[in-house]
C-alpha cells in the first residue's frame, strides 16, 4: 500500500466514508428529490420549476408575508428570490405592488393563474412525495419528522 492510500484508509477508518455522515445523506436525499421532482413537473408539460412552485405555495399560505421572510422560509437569499419573483410576476402567477406605506418594499399577490399552477401540479406533487417515501412506514417517517426537529432545534440554540 503507497503511502498516500495509507493515509486515505487511516482517514476513512477515524472519520469515516463521506457516505455514513447523516448530514451528508441528508442533502444528498434533499438534491436527489429535487431533481426527481423537477423532471417529473418537466415530463409533465409544466414550465414551472420547484422553487417557483415554492414561492407561490408560501405566499398563499402566508398573505402578505414580507420578501425577506418570505427567502427565510424558502432558504434562499434575497437576491434569489427576488429573481425567481421577477420571473413569476413575468409569468403572470404574480402581481407586484408598490407597498404604499414603504416604497422601497413590495406587496406580493398569487394571480389566479398562480393558484390555477398550483391546483394542476398538486396531484404531481402529492405523487412525487408519495414515490420518494415508497416502503418507508409511517412510523419510520414520523421518527425521521421528530429527529429533525431535534436537529433543528439543537442547532437554533
Amino acid at each position: 500500500m503507497t503511502h498516500q492510500l495509507l493515509i486515505k484508509h487511516l482517514y476513512v477508518c477515524v472519520m469515516g466514508s463521506i457516505e455514513t455522515i447523516n448530514f451528508y445523506l441528508l442533502d444528498k436525499a434533499i438534491r436527489t428529490y429535487r431533481n426527481y421532482s423537477q423532471k417529473k413537473l418537466k415530463e409533465n408539460g409544466f414550465t414551472i420549476t420547484v422553487d417557483q412552485w415554492l414561492i407561490i405555495k408560501v405566499l398563499l399560505e402566508n398573505p402578505g408575508i414580507p420578501q425577506i421572510s418570505l427567502a427565510e422560509k424558502v432558504f434562499k437569499d434575497n437576491a434569489s428570490v427576488t429573481r425567481i419573483i421577477n420571473l413569476l410576476v413575468k409569468a403572470k402567477y404574480l402581481d407586484r405592488k408598490t407597498n404604499p406605506k414603504d416604497r422601497r418594499t413590495s406587496i406580493l399577490k398569487v394571480t389566479p393563474n398562480g393558484e390555477q399552477i398550483i391546483y394542476k401540479v398538486q396531484d404531481l406533487v402529492l405523487q412525487n412525495r408519495k414515490n420518494a417515501q415508497n416502503g418507508i412506514s409511517i412510523e419510520d417517517l414520523e421518527n425521521l419528522n421528530s429527529t429533525l426537529k431535534k436537529i433543528i432545534l439543537n442547532c437554533q440554540s
